[in-house]
């Protein structure tokens, strides 16, 4: 489940952000601070044995607190990430515009409630609904997810944070996701969060996909059943040569069983 489809031997981009964000909420997320802006760079491919991650806290203030953490394999590093905790507070007075579309979720018949991961549910605006099938999907419209994000570490289950930083990193899924497939890896992600998910059920929706020249920026609006909670935003490279298709990702679902890539 931690094989990304770019190669068998790379470990996926969510687990290694998931990874990042277990240790940064366990190692500094005290005293009442809560994590409100992750920023993860993926500049080196992690391989599918052992790996280590540290953390270092860069400022502790009585409103703001920030820690860095970088994964270590082979002695070298391999992904590295930023955290910005905040002290929660009341609500300054006035109205504020926002986004009068909200992301809708999956109706509870189409995704009930499970306390198991399963594979993701797309939806796009040319198909009229959500399922598990891709290629139904590929399009050239907008694309919306709905995930249960796996354990990072087996066994475990992950915080709200945790579930969160690996759900965003499918911006790059729903902003990169062509008519003709997924041709652009991302090389990044920043999660910002107003509150956190309120159970492991996170949706997507993509906001814009900018691309020129091989290089491609994403945003996205995450959601769960209690409304919005959070923006995402990808940068990308052309990994055309690599083209995946959405048949691809058919074939891997229904390999798995329904399981998550």
């Amino acid at each position: 489940m931690a094989a990304s489809q770019w190669s068998a031997d790379q470990v996926v981009g969510p687990a290694l952000c998931g990874l990042l964000a277990r240790a940064l909420d366990n190692e500094h997320a005290t005293d009442g601070f809560v994590p409100v802006r992750l920023t993860v760079d993926l500049f080196k491919p992690a391989r599918m044995h052992e790996l280590s991650v540290s953390t270092t806290r860069v400022r502790n203030g009585k409103r703001i607190r920030l820690a860095d953490a970088v994964v270590i394999q082979d002695g070298e590093p391999a992904a590295r990430a930023s955290v910005v905790f905040l002290q929660p507070s009341e609500q300054p007075p006035g109205e504020i515009w926002t986004r009068e579309q909200q992301p809708v979720p999956p109706s509870l018949e189409v995704a009930p409630p499970s306390d198991l991961p399963n594979a993701p549910l797309w939806h796009s605006d040319d198909s009229a609904h959500w399922s598990r099938v891709p290629s139904e999907h590929e399009n050239g419209s907008r694309k919306r997810s709905w995930q249960h994000p796996v354990n990072v570490v087996d066994g475990e289950r992950p915080s709200p944070f945790v579930v969160a930083a690996m759900a965003a990193e499918q911006t790059s899924m729903v902003t990169n996701w062509s008519s003709a497939g997924v041709g652009f890896i991302n090389t990044d992600l920043t999660l910002a969060l107003v509150r956190m998910p309120e159970g492991a059920d996170i949706g997507l929706e993509a906001d814009n996909h900018l691309s020129r020249n091989g290089i491609a920026a994403g945003t996205a609006t995450l959601f769960d059943r209690h409304g919005t909670f959070g923006s995402a935003m990808i940068t990308a490279v052309s990994n055309a040569a690599r083209q995946i298709t959405a048949s691809h990702l058919d074939g891997v679902i229904a390999a798995a069983g329904g399981a998550r890539r």
